[in-house]
């Protein structure tokens, strides 16, 4: 699939960070780009080199995450033939790789204080050192950073070099996550959900029903824009009827009645913890903004409905079922709420 590096977003908080680091751009300065998980930051990383002098250089990303301690120095700054077990031949490192353009290094928490050192010096005198090497290589190359870690408090708990974080925070970025990004759910959630009815080949796109837009809109989005992308995309092509707006989506991919339980030696506490914690249709409102019980119970009730009737793709005899109601129990809920389908 082609990678996605679309801005997508109307709200001012998002077209801040944006404009920021637009204006960043050109400068042959680090970066730092902080933010939750999926708000963007390697799309930040890419606007950076591809609105700088840099842009016909390479773009080496690296995720420092993903390689164990013992390697992310070799993989940064190279390494010598012969100066680790298994380095059977000379390999240039990231930074070589990147000469004269940019490099992006994700997760740069995960950093050890060894590389650490080794990339303040990166920094400081635009040199690398190779492993099992003692002559230094020149390297023009600018550094965005990102991370969703607190790296002052990392500093001063003393997990992280504080000249290093100094050096790298010329322009701090931050990036605001979905939940704040007002308005921004429905413009994201419709651009997903149009270009999965594309690739199904949908003769046209009927969007969403209004009880799915509003849950999309109140829910927490903890995992931010990649995970909309995913509920979205997961929806419409679970949902296979173009003809009807889209009456059901699923939030936790993993919520299922036939769940595995929880392992017999699994700490007891634990277990507790896990199941407490609640699903995004089921949150507990809030008790203490209720001033009139018989509207807040008919709306939880309308929400409770609805979303059986989405999930059951409107088959109302299933759904009576699924909600321990008779057929007539349920017709009598769908009057009451105004539920009715286009065409009755």
């Amino acid at each position: 699939m082609e990678r996605d590096n679309q801005f997508i977003g109307q709200s001012g908080a998002f077209l801040d960070a944006v404009e920021r680091a637009s204006l960043a751009a050109p400068m042959s300065r680090p970066v730092l780009v902080i933010g939750e998980r999926g708000t963007g930051k390697e799309l930040i990383a890419e606007r950076l080199h591809r609105l700088s002098s840099r842009w016909g250089e390479p773009l080496v990303i690296t995720n420092c995450a993903a390689l164990p301690e013992t390697l992310i120095e070799a993989e940064l700054f190279g390494h010598e033939a012969g100066a680790f077990t298994g380095a059977t031949k000379a390999r240039a490192g990231r930074f070589e790789e990147a000469d004269k353009g940019t490099l992006f290094l994700d997760e740069l928490g995960n950093l050890s204080m060894g590389a650490q050192e080794r990339l303040l010096r990166a920094v400081e005198y635009g040199e690398v050192t190779q492993i099992g090497s003692s002559r230094p290589i020149r390297v023009d190359v600018r550094i965005v950073a990102a991370t969703n870690d607190d790296l002052p408090a990392m500093a001063a708990r003393g997990e992280f070099r504080a000249d290093l974080l100094d050096r790298l925070s010329f322009e701090v970025i931050t990036l605001p996550p979905l939940r704040v990004r007002e308005g921004d759910v429905g413009v994201l959630a419709d651009h997903f959900g149009r270009r999965m009815a594309a690739e199904l080949y949908w003769q046209s796109w009927p969007g969403f029903a209004e009880h799915v837009e509003q849950q999309l809109e109140t829910y927490d989005w903890p995992g931010n824009v990649r995970e909309l992308r995913n509920v979205v995309e997961r929806a419409v092509y679970r949902w296979q009827d173009w003809s009807q707006p889209i009456g059901h989506v699923q939030f936790d991919p993993f919520d299922s009645p036939w769940k595995p339980m929880a392992p017999a030696h699994r700490p007891a506490q634990v277990a507790a913890k896990a199941s407490a914690v609640p699903t995004p249709t089921s949150a507990a409102p809030d008790l203490d903004a209720v001033d009139d019980l018989r509207s807040a119970v008919d709306a939880h009730e309308r929400a409770i409905v609805e979303h059986a009737l989405g999930k059951h793709r409107w088959n109302q005899r299933q759904t009576a079922k699924a909600l321990g109601l008779t057929y007539d129990q349920l017709r009598h809920c769908i009057k009451k709420h105004g539920l009715m389908q286009e065409g009755e």
